[in-house]
């Protein structure tokens, strides 16, 4: 059994990772393999893994309200490892969350939570992580994309283990639409040949992008279930400060055209008055 750390656990109770540790048990309930560890990494299996039962590991304190989502997911592969995975398609999936009451103690006989998820049957990538998320490729909340290694696309995250295995390629689905047969009507045309005195062509060897041959990184830290964010609250318009200018229903327009029509009489008045006295 590996050391843990100790779980990020503020005085004010906020929730920060913890360490989840891991063993496997057969039908019977016997342990397979190791007993509880963290240890992480990938691995190829000479049994299908079974059950998976996890945990937080001794010694930490987690808050209380604080989840741990642990996920164990299984995919078909084109190969029986990560090197040969290539395209990884999900067939099943399952996830626990993790609680202050799933801290190992001295009750060596409690029970704990357990994962469990079809075995596969052909070449095949069993993933344990830390969230709940599930990588199958789709889009949308709750969804990640799918671990693909040509493409370096190294899900799940916060990947704890991994297992593959397998003998067999699995079956693929056949393609709807036929393979198209040239036509009939259409003559063959000969293959152009290159005029004596031509020069030869210099062939260009096409320089291929280095795939990425290590296998992702694995860590028995994993992070709380985050919470949603709450929803921001729309911008106040009482800044302190006055407009401008102010239009609508609400602007004083009665008022001011008042005023407008005072000026323009005062004016008028003023204008009569200076013309009598001119005349008189």
């Amino acid at each position: 059994m590996l050391g843990a750390g100790v779980a990020s656990a503020t005085p004010g109770g906020a929730c920060g990772p913890a360490t989840v540790q891991y063993r496997i048990v057969g039908a019977d309930g016997g342990v397979v393999g190791a007993d509880w560890t963290s240890q992480g990494g990938f691995r190829a299996w000479d049994t299908v893994p079974g059950t998976v039962e996890v945990r937080l590991a001794p010694g930490q304190k987690v808050a209380d309200g604080c989840k741990y989502p642990v996920s164990l997911a299984e995919y078909t592969t084109e190969g029986p490892n990560w090197q040969t995975s290539g395209r990884q398609t999900m067939v099943d999936k399952a996830t626990v969350y993790l609680t202050a009451e799933d801290v190992a103690g001295d009750d060596a006989k409690r029970t704990w939570q357990k994962l469990a998820v079809k075995a596969p049957d052909c070449y095949g990538q069993i993933d344990l992580y830390g969230d709940d998320v599930a990588y199958d490729g789709k889009t949308g909340e709750g969804h990640g994309p799918a671990p693909y290694q040509p493409d370096g696309v190294n899900t799940p995250y916060h990947l704890i283990a991994a297992w593959n295995g397998g003998d067999k390629a699995c079956a693929t689905t056949p393609s709807d639409s036929p393979t198209p047969t040239p036509s009939e009507s259409e003559p063959e045309t000969a293959p152009s040949t290159p005029a004596a005195d031509a020069p030869p062509t210099e062939e260009k060897t096409p320089q291929s992008t280095p795939k990425p041959s290590s296998t992702p990184t694995t860590t028995s830290e994993v992070p709380p279930l985050s919470s949603k964010p709450s929803v921001s609250p729309a911008p106040s318009s009482g800044d302190g400060t006055r407009p401008l200018a102010e239009t609508g229903a609400g602007a004083p327009v009665g008022l001011i055209a008042g005023g407008a029509a005072l000026v323009i009489a005062l004016g008028a008045g003023a204008v009569y008055a200076a013309t009598r006295a001119r005349r008189s």
